[in-house]
Order: structure tokens, then sequence, then C-alpha cells
């Protein structure tokens, strides 16, 4: 199945010369979700996981099922003040700023074996926060897995120390 026929692109959006990567189409149509799924269920099985990490809030659209569906527990990444339980935290750098990132401090357990999924592959500062808060609770990353990966953006490169999947990449579009 060719999934970019069913990621719309929305030129302009948000700003003058994007180009945004829309996958509500793909999410409604059900084949195509589910044929996404599928392919990350398989990696999770194919890396060790057990235990799958999704950053706020599209990565849990993926994230959630293919932990569902693998029997493999799944552990949040989100947005400070979003966890009510005790957290840890990793700041991170934007292209204007800084952001922060959250997780229960007992989401990970030493030893377990995680692969973070998520919808999108930019730049990667997300993704390398993730990773670094599943390492400081004793986690070890065995794999990231997108469904879009945006090359130009040298994702891939922020995440060098990791291996790194993604479904469907765009290159100077």
């Amino acid at each position: 199945m060719n999934l970019k026929d069913y990621i719309k692109n929305i030129p302009n959006y948000p700003k003058e010369g994007i180009i945004f990567r829309d996958i509500t189409p793909l999410i409604q149509d059900a084949d195509a979700f589910r044929y996404t799924i599928d392919e990350f269920n398989k990696y999770a099985i194919e890396c060790g996981a057990n235990k799958i990490a999704s950053p706020e809030a599209r990565g849990f659209i993926f994230g959630a099922p293919v932990s569902a569906m693998t029997k493999k527990s799944f552990a949040l990444v989100r947005k400070p003040g979003k966890l009510p339980r005790k957290t840890i935290s990793e700041e991170y750098s934007l292209e204007y700023g800084k952001n922060i990132l959250c997780m229960h401090e007992d989401s990970i357990q030493p030893g377990d074996k995680v692969l973070i999924v998520d919808d999108l592959l930019a730049t990667g500062g997300t993704s390398l926060a993730a990773c670094h808060l599943i390492e400081k609770l004793g986690g070890e990353v065995v794999g990231l897995i997108f469904v879009i990966e945006l090359v130009d953006l040298k994702g891939r490169e922020t995440l060098k120390d990791y291996v790194v999947k993604s479904l469907v990449e765009y290159e100077g579009e």
C-alpha cells in the first residue's frame, strides 16, 4: 500500500513556504490505518520491544493500538502539567526556543526495551528528548518508528545513535 496516497499535502500551512503533511485522511481510512498499525506491530516484534512509548498527541493515535495489539505496555510522553504523579523531565531545543517533555517516573523500568512510535520525524528534537527520558529511567531505546520522515530536516542525524524507521519519506518537496 502506498501511504502517500492517504497523506494530504497542504501548501503554505501553518505559514508561507511550508507544506504540511496531513495524516488525517490516513487515519480516516480504515484499511490505510490498519496497514500502518500492522507495519508498526511488525517492527515492535522485530526489534524486541517489551514497551511502547509515544509523545503526545498524534503519537498516541499510533502508539496505543500498537501497544494493545502486541500486548506491550504503553508509556506516555507528555508536556509539563499533564501527568498527575511524580515525573521526570527533559528540556530540548526548538527552532525558536525550548520545550520540555515529561514521563511518570515509574513508566519505564530498568532493562525495559522501548520502541518509540510517532507520526512524524522532522528535526528529531522531540524524539531525542523522549530517548533521554527513557534512558534516565534505565530503559533501552531499541528503535523509533514514524509514519512520515521529512528527510531534508535531518532528524536521522539528530537520532544517529538509534535505529530509525519510517514508512514514508518526503525529500525536497
